[in-house]
């Protein structure tokens, strides 16, 4: 499972900063084509992403050309931001852990605040489990319903117990229940994180990991196709640099 959601991309303003850099080493700033395309709290009919900002012809070609050239050349996708808060198994972010340049995050802790709610099944991404048993052996998502079940118990011992007058007792052991919880959490336990990344980085990601066997990396590359002007990212035409 993975969930992608409120998603930040570059203001006008970063626009037309990126364009002009992008436009820097041949001085063809007159060339550039793209407005700000929100007026009066209109939107603009022409623009495809309604992102308030009109790519122009000649500056999405000229980024296509050097999106393509590679990286050497599209040094401006390095400066098109991309915010966006994502919820996916512990699994699947060591492996985006990977990409650790270009990258910013902040992370739902699991160190401070893994005792703060009661463990439920939703906070897993289990819907690959299956609900049979094997030979000699219990249904694999059994096993997980009596991991988070143990989870609790130690939750709630980390928590303190409650004493006959009403008052909550500490356990004197607080640190080695702690650890139980630490390390029995599954690999498959659902965290959010919000994220800063790029254009590039998304290009390497999309790159490597669209054809990945988890579904969660397929999915985050069916996103990144939805975002706007992703081609720079997926790839467009073969045409030659001007």
């Amino acid at each position: 499972m993975i969930k992608l959601e409120h998603v930040v991309l570059a203001s006008p303003e970063q626009m037309k900063f990126i364009i002009e850099g992008m436009r820097n080493p041949m001085n063809s700033w007159e060339k550039s084509d793209s407005r700000t395309c929100r007026q009066d709290g209109a939107f603009c009919m022409e623009c495809e992403h309604k992102n308030d900002y009109c790519l122009g012809e000649n500056d999405h070609s000229l980024m296509q050309r050097l999106s393509n050239a590679g990286t050497d050349h599209r040094k401006f996708m390095r400066m098109l931001p991309v915010y966006v808060r994502i919820t996916a198994p512990l699994y699947w972010w060591k492996e985006f852990d990977t990409y650790k340049v270009g990258t910013v995050a902040n992370s739902c802790s699991t160190m401070h605040k893994i005792q703060a709610k009661e463990f439920t099944l939703e906070d897993f991404s289990c819907e690959r489990l299956m609900n049979v048993p094997g030979e000699g052996v219990l249904p694999p998502l059994a096993v997980l319903k009596t991991t988070i079940d143990t989870l609790n118990a130690y939750r709630k011992l980390y928590l303190g117990t409650l004493s006959p007058d009403g008052s909550i007792g500490i356990p004197e052991n607080r640190k080695d229940i702690w650890w139980q919880m630490i390390q029995l959490l599954p690999s498959s336990y659902n965290q959010t994180r919000n994220v800063m990344m790029n254009y590039e980085v998304l290009a390497n990601i999309y790159k490597s990991r669209k054809d990945h066997k988890l579904d969660e990396w397929r999915n985050f590359c069916k996103w990144i196709e939805e975002l706007p002007y992703s081609k720079l990212i997926t790839g467009g035409t073969n045409e030659k640099m001007a």
